[in-house]
Protein backbone atom coordinates (compact mmCIF):
# COMPACT_ATOMS: atom_id res chain seq x y z
CA UNK A 1 0.00 0.00 0.00
CA UNK A 2 2.89 2.36 0.78
CA UNK A 3 4.39 1.70 -2.65
CA UNK A 4 1.02 2.38 -4.28
CA UNK A 5 0.71 5.67 -2.36
CA UNK A 6 4.16 6.75 -3.57
CA UNK A 7 3.19 5.77 -7.09
CA UNK A 8 0.00 7.85 -6.93
CA UNK A 9 2.03 10.86 -5.77
CA UNK A 10 4.45 10.40 -8.68
CA UNK A 11 1.57 10.13 -11.14
CA UNK A 12 -0.05 13.25 -9.71
CA UNK A 13 3.22 15.14 -10.22
CA UNK A 14 3.45 14.03 -13.87
CA UNK A 15 -0.24 14.63 -14.57
CA UNK A 16 0.01 18.39 -15.06
CA UNK A 17 3.00 18.32 -17.48
CA UNK A 18 1.30 15.56 -19.50
CA UNK A 19 -1.91 17.53 -19.90
CA UNK A 20 -0.02 20.75 -20.68
CA UNK A 21 1.97 18.89 -23.32
CA UNK A 22 -1.22 17.67 -25.01
CA UNK A 23 -2.64 21.20 -24.96
CA UNK A 24 0.54 22.67 -26.42
CA UNK A 25 0.54 20.16 -29.28
CA UNK A 26 -3.14 20.85 -30.02
CA UNK A 27 -2.55 24.60 -29.80
CA UNK A 28 0.43 24.36 -32.17
CA UNK A 29 -1.49 22.26 -34.71
CA UNK A 30 -4.34 24.78 -34.59
CA UNK A 31 -2.04 27.59 -35.64
CA UNK A 32 -0.37 25.61 -38.40
CA UNK A 33 -3.75 25.54 -40.19
CA UNK A 34 -3.72 28.31 -42.85
CA UNK A 35 -6.93 30.03 -41.77
CA UNK A 36 -7.88 33.43 -40.43
CA UNK A 37 -9.86 32.43 -37.34
CA UNK A 38 -11.33 35.86 -36.68
CA UNK A 39 -12.54 36.20 -40.25
CA UNK A 40 -13.96 32.67 -40.23
CA UNK A 41 -15.87 33.39 -37.01
CA UNK A 42 -17.16 36.68 -38.39
CA UNK A 43 -18.74 35.07 -41.45
CA UNK A 44 -16.00 33.85 -43.77
CA UNK A 45 -15.63 35.55 -47.14
CA UNK A 46 -18.48 37.97 -46.37
CA UNK A 47 -17.13 38.84 -42.91
CA UNK A 48 -17.47 42.35 -41.56
CA UNK A 49 -13.88 43.66 -41.06
CA UNK A 50 -14.88 45.50 -37.88
CA UNK A 51 -16.42 42.36 -36.37
CA UNK A 52 -13.37 40.31 -37.36
CA UNK A 53 -11.09 42.89 -35.70
CA UNK A 54 -13.27 42.84 -32.57
CA UNK A 55 -13.09 39.04 -32.36
CA UNK A 56 -9.33 39.08 -32.93
CA UNK A 57 -8.95 41.52 -30.05
CA UNK A 58 -11.31 39.57 -27.77
CA UNK A 59 -9.43 36.30 -28.27
CA UNK A 60 -5.94 37.91 -28.44
CA UNK A 61 -5.37 36.51 -31.93
CA UNK A 62 -2.96 39.33 -32.81
CA UNK A 63 -0.90 38.86 -29.65
CA UNK A 64 2.20 36.61 -29.37
CA UNK A 65 1.51 32.89 -29.19
CA UNK A 66 2.41 32.56 -25.51
CA UNK A 67 -0.11 35.29 -24.66
CA UNK A 68 -2.81 33.49 -26.67
CA UNK A 69 -2.02 30.18 -24.97
CA UNK A 70 -2.14 31.79 -21.52
CA UNK A 71 -5.51 33.41 -22.38
CA UNK A 72 -6.99 30.08 -23.47
CA UNK A 73 -5.58 28.14 -20.52
CA UNK A 74 -6.71 30.72 -17.95
CA UNK A 75 -10.18 30.86 -19.51
CA UNK A 76 -10.53 27.08 -19.39
CA UNK A 77 -9.29 26.73 -15.80
CA UNK A 78 -11.63 29.49 -14.58
CA UNK A 79 -14.47 28.38 -16.92
CA UNK A 80 -14.74 31.86 -18.40
CA UNK A 81 -13.68 30.98 -21.95
CA UNK A 82 -16.64 31.18 -24.31
CA UNK A 83 -16.83 30.18 -27.99
CA UNK A 84 -17.25 33.04 -30.48
CA UNK A 85 -20.79 31.95 -31.39
CA UNK A 86 -22.23 31.58 -27.86
CA UNK A 87 -21.92 33.15 -24.43
CA UNK A 88 -21.97 29.83 -22.57
CA UNK A 89 -18.53 28.84 -21.22
CA UNK A 90 -16.89 25.92 -23.02
CA UNK A 91 -16.71 23.60 -20.01
CA UNK A 92 -20.32 24.34 -19.09
CA UNK A 93 -21.36 23.15 -22.55
CA UNK A 94 -19.11 20.10 -22.37
CA UNK A 95 -20.39 19.01 -18.96
CA UNK A 96 -23.98 19.57 -20.07
CA UNK A 97 -23.37 16.99 -22.82
CA UNK A 98 -21.21 14.62 -20.79
CA UNK A 99 -24.13 12.47 -19.60
CA UNK A 100 -24.95 11.56 -23.21
CA UNK A 101 -21.43 10.38 -23.94
CA UNK A 102 -21.17 8.63 -20.55
CA UNK A 103 -24.37 6.63 -21.09
CA UNK A 104 -23.27 5.62 -24.58
CA UNK A 105 -19.84 4.57 -23.25
CA UNK A 106 -21.32 2.61 -20.34
CA UNK A 107 -23.76 0.64 -22.49
CA UNK A 108 -21.08 0.05 -25.13
CA UNK A 109 -18.74 -1.50 -22.57
CA UNK A 110 -21.59 -3.67 -21.26
CA UNK A 111 -22.37 -4.95 -24.76
CA UNK A 112 -18.68 -5.56 -25.48
CA UNK A 113 -18.11 -7.44 -22.21
CA UNK A 114 -21.26 -9.56 -22.53
CA UNK A 115 -20.44 -10.52 -26.12
CA UNK A 116 -16.65 -10.46 -26.34
CA UNK A 117 -15.52 -12.14 -23.10
CA UNK A 118 -17.66 -15.32 -23.42
CA UNK A 119 -16.78 -15.70 -27.10
CA UNK A 120 -13.08 -15.35 -26.34
CA UNK A 121 -13.31 -18.07 -23.69
CA UNK A 122 -15.33 -20.39 -25.94
CA UNK A 123 -12.86 -19.89 -28.79
CA UNK A 124 -9.98 -20.86 -26.50
CA UNK A 125 -11.87 -23.89 -25.21
CA UNK A 126 -12.67 -25.01 -28.76
CA UNK A 127 -9.29 -24.21 -30.28
CA UNK A 128 -8.98 -24.99 -34.02
CA UNK A 129 -12.59 -26.13 -34.30
CA UNK A 130 -15.37 -24.66 -36.40
CA UNK A 131 -16.47 -22.56 -33.41
CA UNK A 132 -12.97 -21.12 -32.98
CA UNK A 133 -12.67 -20.35 -36.69
CA UNK A 134 -16.08 -18.66 -36.68
CA UNK A 135 -15.20 -16.46 -33.70
CA UNK A 136 -11.84 -15.50 -35.24
CA UNK A 137 -13.46 -14.68 -38.58
CA UNK A 138 -16.11 -12.59 -36.87
CA UNK A 139 -13.43 -10.82 -34.82
CA UNK A 140 -11.48 -10.01 -37.98
CA UNK A 141 -14.64 -8.73 -39.67
CA UNK A 142 -15.54 -6.65 -36.62
CA UNK A 143 -12.16 -4.94 -36.45
CA UNK A 144 -12.06 -4.36 -40.23
CA UNK A 145 -15.63 -3.16 -40.75
CA UNK A 146 -16.16 0.62 -41.00
CA UNK A 147 -18.26 1.72 -38.03
CA UNK A 148 -20.37 4.13 -40.09
CA UNK A 149 -21.29 1.41 -42.61
CA UNK A 150 -22.25 -1.02 -39.84
CA UNK A 151 -24.22 1.73 -38.08
CA UNK A 152 -26.32 2.45 -41.18
CA UNK A 153 -27.02 -1.26 -41.70
CA UNK A 154 -28.22 -1.58 -38.09
CA UNK A 155 -30.30 1.60 -38.43
CA UNK A 156 -32.01 0.20 -41.51
CA UNK A 157 -32.85 -3.08 -39.75
CA UNK A 158 -33.85 -1.91 -36.27
CA UNK A 159 -35.18 1.60 -36.98
CA UNK A 160 -36.47 1.66 -40.52
CA UNK A 161 -37.83 -1.89 -40.66
CA UNK A 162 -38.51 -3.03 -37.10
CA UNK A 163 -39.06 0.33 -35.32
CA UNK A 164 -37.38 -0.97 -32.16
CA UNK A 165 -35.65 2.33 -31.45
CA UNK A 166 -35.81 6.01 -32.30
CA UNK A 167 -33.18 8.52 -33.37
CA UNK A 168 -34.18 11.87 -31.93
CA UNK A 169 -34.14 13.63 -28.59
CA UNK A 170 -32.41 13.12 -25.27
CA UNK A 171 -34.93 11.49 -22.88
CA UNK A 172 -34.52 12.26 -19.16
CA UNK A 173 -36.46 11.32 -15.98
CA UNK A 174 -38.62 13.75 -14.03
CA UNK A 175 -35.71 15.07 -11.93
CA UNK A 176 -31.95 14.80 -11.55
CA UNK A 177 -30.15 12.95 -8.75
CA UNK A 178 -26.60 12.20 -9.92
CA UNK A 179 -26.75 13.76 -13.39
CA UNK A 180 -26.93 10.61 -15.51
CA UNK A 181 -30.52 10.05 -16.74
CA UNK A 182 -30.21 6.27 -17.13
CA UNK A 183 -29.08 5.85 -13.51
CA UNK A 184 -31.40 8.59 -12.24
CA UNK A 185 -34.41 6.78 -13.71
CA UNK A 186 -33.42 3.60 -11.87
CA UNK A 187 -32.89 5.43 -8.57
CA UNK A 188 -36.24 7.20 -8.92
CA UNK A 189 -38.04 3.97 -9.83
CA UNK A 190 -39.23 5.52 -13.11
CA UNK A 191 -38.96 2.35 -15.16
CA UNK A 192 -40.90 3.78 -18.11
CA UNK A 193 -38.28 6.55 -18.39
CA UNK A 194 -35.53 3.94 -18.02
CA UNK A 195 -36.95 1.92 -20.92
CA UNK A 196 -37.32 5.08 -23.02
CA UNK A 197 -33.69 6.03 -22.42
CA UNK A 198 -32.57 2.48 -23.23
CA UNK A 199 -34.54 2.56 -26.49
CA UNK A 200 -32.65 5.71 -27.46
CA UNK A 201 -29.19 4.42 -26.61
CA UNK A 202 -29.15 0.65 -27.08
CA UNK A 203 -28.64 0.63 -30.86
CA UNK A 204 -25.60 2.95 -31.06
CA UNK A 205 -24.17 1.18 -28.01
CA UNK A 206 -24.68 -2.21 -29.65
CA UNK A 207 -23.00 -1.03 -32.86
CA UNK A 208 -19.92 0.10 -30.96
CA UNK A 209 -20.07 -2.85 -28.56
CA UNK A 210 -20.02 -5.43 -31.35
CA UNK A 211 -17.04 -3.74 -32.98
CA UNK A 212 -15.14 -3.67 -29.67
CA UNK A 213 -16.22 -7.22 -28.78
CA UNK A 214 -14.60 -8.68 -31.88
CA UNK A 215 -11.17 -7.36 -30.94
CA UNK A 216 -11.61 -8.31 -27.28
CA UNK A 217 -12.68 -11.88 -28.10
CA UNK A 218 -9.64 -12.46 -30.28
CA UNK A 219 -7.25 -10.91 -27.75
CA UNK A 220 -8.69 -12.91 -24.83
CA UNK A 221 -8.55 -16.13 -26.83
CA UNK A 222 -4.87 -15.65 -27.67
CA UNK A 223 -3.99 -14.55 -24.13
CA UNK A 224 -5.82 -17.49 -22.59
CA UNK A 225 -4.07 -19.98 -24.88
CA UNK A 226 -0.69 -18.46 -23.97
CA UNK A 227 -1.46 -18.72 -20.25
CA UNK A 228 -2.49 -22.36 -20.66
CA UNK A 229 1.02 -23.08 -21.96
CA UNK A 230 2.74 -21.34 -19.04
CA UNK A 231 4.77 -23.26 -16.46
CA UNK A 232 2.42 -22.85 -13.52
CA UNK A 233 -0.50 -24.26 -15.53
CA UNK A 234 1.60 -27.21 -16.69
CA UNK A 235 2.58 -27.76 -13.06
CA UNK A 236 -1.07 -27.77 -11.97
CA UNK A 237 -1.90 -30.30 -14.68
CA UNK A 238 1.00 -32.54 -13.67
CA UNK A 239 -0.24 -32.51 -10.06
CA UNK A 240 -3.64 -33.75 -11.19
CA UNK A 241 -5.53 -30.59 -10.28
CA UNK A 242 -9.13 -30.73 -11.59
CA UNK A 243 -9.60 -29.18 -15.05
CA UNK A 244 -12.10 -26.65 -13.71
CA UNK A 245 -9.48 -25.33 -11.26
CA UNK A 246 -6.87 -25.11 -14.00
CA UNK A 247 -9.21 -23.05 -16.15
CA UNK A 248 -10.14 -20.88 -13.17
CA UNK A 249 -6.49 -19.92 -12.59
CA UNK A 250 -5.81 -19.52 -16.30
CA UNK A 251 -8.82 -17.27 -16.79
CA UNK A 252 -7.91 -15.12 -13.77
CA UNK A 253 -4.43 -14.48 -15.18
CA UNK A 254 -5.79 -13.88 -18.68
CA UNK A 255 -8.20 -11.22 -17.44
CA UNK A 256 -5.43 -9.01 -16.03
CA UNK A 257 -4.41 -7.54 -19.42
CA UNK A 258 -8.10 -7.26 -20.32
CA UNK A 259 -8.44 -4.71 -17.51
CA UNK A 260 -6.16 -2.39 -19.46
CA UNK A 261 -8.09 -2.86 -22.70
CA UNK A 262 -11.49 -2.34 -21.08
CA UNK A 263 -10.28 0.63 -19.04
CA UNK A 264 -8.72 2.50 -21.93
CA UNK A 265 -11.65 1.66 -24.22
CA UNK A 266 -14.00 3.20 -21.68
CA UNK A 267 -11.74 6.24 -21.35
CA UNK A 268 -11.61 6.63 -25.11
CA UNK A 269 -15.40 6.42 -25.38
CA UNK A 270 -15.77 9.08 -22.69
CA UNK A 271 -13.83 11.40 -24.97
CA UNK A 272 -16.67 11.09 -27.47
CA UNK A 273 -17.50 8.53 -30.18
CA UNK A 274 -17.59 11.15 -32.92
CA UNK A 275 -18.83 9.04 -35.84
CA UNK A 276 -21.46 7.12 -33.87
CA UNK A 277 -22.79 10.18 -32.05
CA UNK A 278 -23.11 12.03 -35.35
CA UNK A 279 -24.84 9.19 -37.21
CA UNK A 280 -27.33 8.56 -34.40
CA UNK A 281 -27.88 12.30 -33.70
CA UNK A 282 -26.65 12.05 -30.12
CA UNK A 283 -25.50 15.56 -29.11
CA UNK A 284 -22.66 14.35 -26.90
CA UNK A 285 -19.07 15.54 -26.54
CA UNK A 286 -17.96 13.86 -29.78
CA UNK A 287 -20.70 15.49 -31.84
CA UNK A 288 -20.04 18.87 -30.17
CA UNK A 289 -16.32 18.63 -30.95
CA UNK A 290 -16.98 17.69 -34.57
CA UNK A 291 -19.18 20.76 -35.04
CA UNK A 292 -16.40 22.86 -33.53
CA UNK A 293 -13.95 21.43 -36.08
CA UNK A 294 -16.34 22.32 -38.89
CA UNK A 295 -16.60 25.89 -37.62
CA UNK A 296 -12.91 26.27 -36.63
CA UNK A 297 -14.18 26.94 -33.11
CA UNK A 298 -10.77 26.84 -31.47
CA UNK A 299 -11.85 27.44 -27.84
CA UNK A 300 -14.14 24.37 -27.97
CA UNK A 301 -11.43 22.26 -29.63
CA UNK A 302 -8.93 23.20 -26.90
CA UNK A 303 -11.54 22.59 -24.17
CA UNK A 304 -12.47 19.17 -25.57
CA UNK A 305 -8.80 18.24 -25.83
CA UNK A 306 -8.18 19.24 -22.20
CA UNK A 307 -11.17 17.21 -21.00
CA UNK A 308 -10.12 14.18 -23.05
CA UNK A 309 -6.53 14.39 -21.76
CA UNK A 310 -7.77 14.48 -18.16
CA UNK A 311 -10.05 11.48 -18.80
CA UNK A 312 -7.22 9.43 -20.33
CA UNK A 313 -4.77 10.24 -17.52
CA UNK A 314 -7.31 9.44 -14.81
CA UNK A 315 -8.36 6.24 -16.62
CA UNK A 316 -4.73 5.11 -16.70
CA UNK A 317 -4.45 5.84 -12.98
CA UNK A 318 -7.59 3.87 -12.14
CA UNK A 319 -6.43 0.92 -14.28
CA UNK A 320 -3.12 0.82 -12.41
CA UNK A 321 -4.92 0.82 -9.06
CA UNK A 322 -7.22 -2.02 -10.16
CA UNK A 323 -4.14 -3.92 -11.36
CA UNK A 324 -2.59 -3.79 -7.90
CA UNK A 325 -5.84 -5.00 -6.32
CA UNK A 326 -6.50 -8.01 -8.55
CA UNK A 327 -2.83 -9.04 -8.75
CA UNK A 328 -0.88 -8.50 -5.48
CA UNK A 329 2.36 -9.40 -7.27
CA UNK A 330 2.29 -6.07 -9.10
CA UNK A 331 4.19 -3.33 -7.28
CA UNK A 332 4.81 0.28 -8.22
Amino acid sequence: MANLSKYLVRRAVTLVPTILGVLLITFSIGYIIPADLARAWAGGEKADPELAALLAKRYHLDDPLHVQFYFLLKGLLTNTLTPPTKETPVFTELFARFHITFQLALLTILFAVIIGIPLGIVAALKKDTAIDNTVRSWALAGTSMPSFWFAYIMMYIFFTRLRWTYLAGDPVPSRTIIGFPLLDALLLGEFSSFVTILKRYWLPAMVLGILYAGAWARYLRNTLLDVLQSEFILFLKSKGVPRSWVWKHALKNSMIPMVTIIGFSFGGLLGGAIITETIFALPGIGYYTLQALYNLDFPIIIGSTLLFAIIVVLTSLVVDIIYSIIDPRIRY
